[in-house]
Formats: structure tokens, C-alpha cells, sequence
């Protein structure tokens, strides 16, 4: 891969342009970093209050009766979001570990196995998260950790 810079002056914000071959999983990743690197805050609500939510300050994201929930250390939020959009959104931070959690890597205190091929993920929170068998290879990979990494 090649990486050009050119200053200028001239322009009113930063653009980045990709010129690539074709689509692939490299070039995805790519734009899905690019687009995280934009994002630092979330709106969360509570009733009829918005709060910003700093996302190292969200341990995980989940959806649960057609809604989707922001979890801090005190606190749920709403989201507006879909997961799928906030999956993508936030790709930097977070990796799904079910249909319907995203967790933040940033967040996780331990990784357990079970002995009959479970695994949960301790936050630093103290709430243990289950990881779906489909979800752990992409974890690991995630993490850094594993044959596969």
C-alpha cells in the first residue's frame, strides 16, 4: 500500500481520498478506522435528557427489545442509533461479541473459557458479558490474541 500526503493550503477541512484496485476486507477496515477516528462523544438519552457520552466512558452497547442501550459504569442510556451503525461507527474501540452486544476492548478486564466451550468477558465494571462461539475468533483477533492474530 502507498500513502501520499499533500498540504494545502487552500482547503476549508481535511479529505481523504482512497484509490484502490478493488473493494476489499483491507480497504474496509481502512474507512472503518478513518470514520472512528472522527467520532469521540455519543448522545445518549435518559427520559427527555440528552447527555453526552465520551465512548471510552461506554463499556458496552446492546439491543434488547428493539432498542439500543449505552452502558456506562453508573448508568443505561438509549441510543437513536441502530447497533449495525454504531458497530461501524465505532470499529476502533469496539467489537461485537453477540447478534445483539458490542463491547469495548478498552473496557475488558479478563476473558474466561469455560470448560464446556463457554465464554464470558469480565468488564472492569464487574458485569460479565457472554461471547457467542460465531463472535470469538473475531475477538481474539480483535485483541491481538491467539493463533489467529
Amino acid at each position: 500500500m502507498k500513502i501520499h500526503l499533500t498540504i494545502n493550503h487552500e482547503l476549508e477541512e481535511t479529505e481523504v481520498h482512497i484509490h484502490a484496485k478493488e473493494y476489499n476486507e483491507q480497504i474496509e477496515r481502512l474507512m472503518k478506522q478513518l470514520q472512528a477516528a472522527q467520532t469521540t462523544m455519543l448522545d445518549g438519552y435518559d427520559q427527555q435528557e440528552i447527555h453526552l457520552l465520551k465512548i471510552s466512558d461506554i463499556y458496552s452497547i446492546y439491543a434488547e427489545d428493539a432498542k439500543v442501550f449505552l452502558q456506562t459504569d453508573e448508568q443505561e442510556f438509549e441510543s437513536k442509533r441502530k447497533l449495525y451503525e454504531l458497530e461501524a461507527q465505532l470499529a476502533k474501540d469496539f467489537v461485537r461479541v453477540s447478534k445483539s452486544t458490542l463491547v469495548n476492548i478498552h473496557k475488558i478486564s479478563s476473558i474466561q473459557m469455560g470448560k464446556i466451550g463457554t465464554t464470558q468477558l469480565l468488564l472492569e465494571n464487574d458485569v460479565a458479558i457472554h461471547v457467542s462461539r460465531k463472535y470469538l475468533k473475531e475477538l481474539k483477533r480483535h485483541l491481538g490474541i491467539g493463533r489467529d492474530s
